[in-house]
């Protein structure tokens, strides 16, 4: 297929370009680089050893949109464009509504007036909420905390009313848990604009030496160690996903179906700062500090529908995961040159 991947230059969609290349699909990215740095595609074009098509695009605006559209004929989108930090979206609520959706319906506008059914959508594990059942399922009802969440929580809703409007359309619902690592090479990685709002590459950067410490947000939690416990996927797994969700398209009965992309295994803090320590051969100073509130203290997820639905399964180790954002930390201290 060919496929147009929105914010194929950022962190996951540059590593689902390069495993839609290796699998025999042609990618287009389109991407507006306000979270994601253009030299990221001169990377990209190095590791696949071709050009790929690329165009700057603010996919809110509707005409511009449809312009790639006509530019660019697609079989097929898997959608990453949307802003995507916790904190922020609380802080800007409307920002984030105003991007996320406009750009999420315009790309679905633009689709269905070139005849494009099939799209594959970035969700979340967030969309389960603050659901105190730990062992999160695809049937367990959808809700949110911030504004980011609800975001994904209506986006998805949308495309269930979407797909039982017209049964030309084929939708896949991704919902992440937390991606980590980075492509085994060292040449493309996670490269947080400002300060890093997920754990790892906040350790990456402590290991690194560009901030003085880790803080651990609170250790008395009901969980082995006491600190809060996440399930960590590495990048090339949740890509290879992405890769097989497109792959089952044909075959979705309703039109729409939502799988969890996890491991199904629990990580704590302190496992995942111990281990990032083995494999960068450093200590990695750390103060405990109080909870955070809204975090819930464990939560993993249920992946034995994509498993089976999807001929998909986690294949990289904690120990992976740590030393592949390892080699692309040390190798680019600073991130992506601008």
């Amino acid at each position: 297929m060919r496929v147009l991947v929105t914010g194929g230059a950022g962190y996951i969609g540059s590593h689902t370009v390069l495993q839609l290349l290796a699998a025999g699909h042609e990618a287009v990215i389109a991407d507006d680089f306000s979270n994601a740095k253009p030299s990221v595609v001169g990377r990209l074009e190095e590791l696949a050893g071709q050009a790929i098509p690329t165009h700057r695009v603010d996919l809110t605006d509707r005409a511009a949109t449809a312009a790639l559209f006509d530019a660019e004929p697609v079989d097929s989108v898997i959608h990453f464009a949307g802003f995507k930090a916790v904190g922020e979206s609380v802080a800007q609520p409307l920002s984030y509504y105003e991007n996320n959706l406009d750009s999420t319906y315009s790309v679905l506008r633009a689709m269905g007036s070139h005849g494009v059914h099939r799209f594959v959508f970035s969700s979340s594990a967030t969309v389960y909420g603050d659901n105190p059942i730990r062992e999160r399922t695809e049937d367990m009802p959808t809700t949110a905390t911030n504004p980011y969440g609800w975001t994904k929580v209506m986006i998805e809703q949308t495309l269930r009313d979407l797909a039982a409007s017209d049964p030309s359309w084929r939708i896949a619902v991704l919902r992440y848990f937390n991606p980590v690592g980075a492509h085994p090479s060292g040449r493309i990685g996670e490269d947080p604009s400002g300060f890093p709002n997920n754990l790892m590459p906040f350790v990456a950067q402590v290991a690194v030496g560009r901030r003085e410490r880790l803080s651990v947000f609170g250790d008395d939690y009901d969980t082995p160690d006491g600190t809060g416990v996440r399930d960590y996927i590495h990048v090339e797994d949740l890509a290879a996903g992405h890769v097989a969700a497109l792959d089952r398209l044909a075959q979705i009965d309703d039109g729409w179906s939502a799988w969890n992309l996890g491991s199904g295994q629990g990580v704590s803090v302190l496992e995942l700062v111990d281990a990032f320590a083995r494999a960068s051969g450093r200590e990695i100073p750390y103060e405990v500090a109080p909870r955070r509130p809204g975090d819930a203290p464990a939560y993993w997820a249920d992946p034995r529908k994509a498993n089976a639905e999807l001929n998909w399964r986690t294949t990289k180790t904690l120990d992976d995961m740590c030393a592949d954002s390892w080699r692309w930390q040390s190798a680019n201290p600073q991130g992506y040159p601008d």
